[in-house]
């Protein structure tokens, strides 16, 4: 990592006026990704998103989930137009008590809750992001119709307006919108969720504690965050199933649900990646269908 000036509006300058202290170095790390060390030696992250409200939106999600003192996350330091600065987490490798304790704490978070399914965080958005892609807080008190309107039908509605999606293809998934009611398993309240827990957005610490990162942070069914750790594959996966379970054991039929919950995140990147995705996204509608 070579040392050089800060430009005033560059990486080093912002992470310098958020946090009040010298940035000495510069490394990116990609696009919209520079680590940058401090006096003194911490080293902090800056993000740069030009996408309207993303970096408010990302501030405030990571917030709503630290105020739990349940899931580690990285400090916020600030943020200033596109720009955030949080810690960088040093990192190391999965283990079996790390994924115990991350499903404990995972579980906790949870039952934190939240005002209802769709709530954003506090000075959080309406309008806000999964990855990439808008995804809108709309507040609802019934999950089964909520998660319908406005996490599947608005993502399958894109997908098939960009032709991903065949329309005749679409019933199937409607189907599934239809039949919610009963397939959603017994009614729980919101649940405080990270949003978008994918396995690249678990981070092992090197001090042996997970830390989150990303989030698209809102209240939903806690079934849904655990359906997209399985979705992509997670490092000792039914380790921190087992910590979760005992914490708050989940209800009866909820493996059968995996695929209702994943519905979601899979239209999503249908939308953001293509076909391939969208292929997976009706083969699990049509399991959903079949149980």
């Amino acid at each position: 990592m070579s040392a050089r000036p800060a430009s005033g509006h560059g990486p080093g300058a912002v992470a310098a006026r958020l946090t009040g202290l010298a940035a000495t170095a510069e490394r990116p790390l990609s696009a919209a990704l520079t680590e940058v060390v401090l006096d003194g030696g911490r080293v902090v992250v800056v993000k740069h998103d030009d996408a309207p409200g993303a970096a408010r939106a990302e501030a405030a999600g990571l917030r709503w989930l630290a105020a739990t003192g349940t899931v580690r996350v990285p400090a916020v330091h600030g943020r200033e137009g596109g720009w955030l600065v949080i810690d960088r987490v040093p990192t190391g490798p999965a283990s079996a008590d790390a994924a115990a304790r991350f499903g404990r704490d995972l579980a906790a978070l949870h039952a934190t809750g939240a005002p209802a399914f769709g709530a954003p965080p506090p000075g959080g958005l309406e309008d806000a992001y999964i990855g990439r892609a808008p995804m809108r807080n709309v507040p609802g008190d019934d999950w089964p119709s909520w998660y319908a309107a406005h996490r599947v039908l608005p993502y399958l509605r894109r997908a098939v307006d960009d032709g991903t999606v065949r329309p005749a293809e679409a019933a199937v998934v409607e189907r599934v919108c239809a039949r919610l009611p009963e397939l959603a398993g017994p009614a729980e309240p919101p649940a405080r969720l990270h949003g978008d827990l994918w396995n690249g957005n678990v981070l092992w610490g090197a001090d042996g504690h997970v830390r989150l990162i990303d989030p698209a942070a809102h209240g939903g069914h806690r079934e849904t965050d655990l359906a997209m750790l399985d979705l992509f594959g997670c490092p000792c996966l039914e380790r921190i199933l087992d910590g979760y379970q005992r914490a708050a054991p989940l209800a009866d039929g909820w493996r059968d649900r995996v695929a209702l919950h994943q519905l979601f995140p899979l239209l999503v990147h249908a939308v953001l990646f293509g076909r391939g995705y969208a292929e997976r996204a009706l083969a699990s509608a049509r399991a959903v269908l079949a149980r």
